[in-house]
């Protein structure tokens, strides 16, 4: 499963990436808003930063929701570097948005995607990622990760090659879910992925051996 960050800061993009086990960002125009990036061209430096930064697929997310104006957007985030994938919105417009990029080489991932039905239209359009929200289903009272595992299911069963990118993730336990279920993709702020690291046991140990260490100096 790989591994993706979601975010627009820099300074975590680079820790994620040092740690050894980063496979790409996700980011969006809201939270290039929280670094205080705003404006066409600071967006446009930013996307490039982030692919100088990070060797992996980085999900630049378009704003317009009518077909026209989705592609034109797209060929402008996917000319920044060769490594963009174009996030497109989970609508009419977007699904045809996607099938024109896919036929035209440009990768895609549909974003806000809450039912198995879109994730099948998106599959059929040429998606090469779809981001079931996890973390909003549960908050409307839905089990996002039985989402995952559906989707996870009719793509295998259908030979469909879209992969399963598990989005709004919340919590270390999230991914470890997300994993057990199949997912192909996880993208996660940077605390629930360095939640995989603690253990409490881990720490008792770690104090104990530091401990038996001193008993040798």
């Amino acid at each position: 499963m790989k591994f993706f960050i979601d975010t627009a800061n820099l300074a975590q993009i680079k820790e994620a990436n040092d740690l050894g086990i980063l496979d790409g960002v996700t980011t969006n125009p809201s939270l290039m808003a929280k670094e205080g990036i705003k404006g066409n061209d600071a967006v446009i430096q930013h996307y490039k930063t982030i692919c100088e930064m990070v060797d992996g697929d980085i999900s630049a997310e378009v704003v317009s929701t009518k077909f026209e104006d989705i592609i034109e957007e797209g060929k402008k985030l996917a000319a920044i570097h060769k490594n963009i994938v174009v996030k497109v919105p989970m609508i009419k417009d977007g699904i045809k948005a996607i099938k024109w990029f896919t036929d035209n080489g440009i990768a895609t991932n549909c974003t806000l995607c809450f039912s198995a039905g879109q994730a099948i239209l998106a599959a059929k359009a040429g998606a090469k990622y779809i981001s079931p929200f996890i973390g909003r289903i549960d908050d409307s009272g839905w089990d996002g990760m039985q989402l995952i595992g559906q989707i996870v299911n009719i793509y295998d069963i259908q030979g469909y090659e879209t992969q399963v990118l598990a989005a709004s993730i919340r919590n270390a336990n999230h991914i470890i879910q997300a994993a057990e279920l199949g997912a192909h993709v996880i993208t996660s702020p940077l605390e629930p992925i360095l939640g995989l690291l603690k253990h409490p046991l881990t720490d008792i140990g770690l104090a104990k051996f530091l401990e038996d260490a001193k008993k040798f100096q």
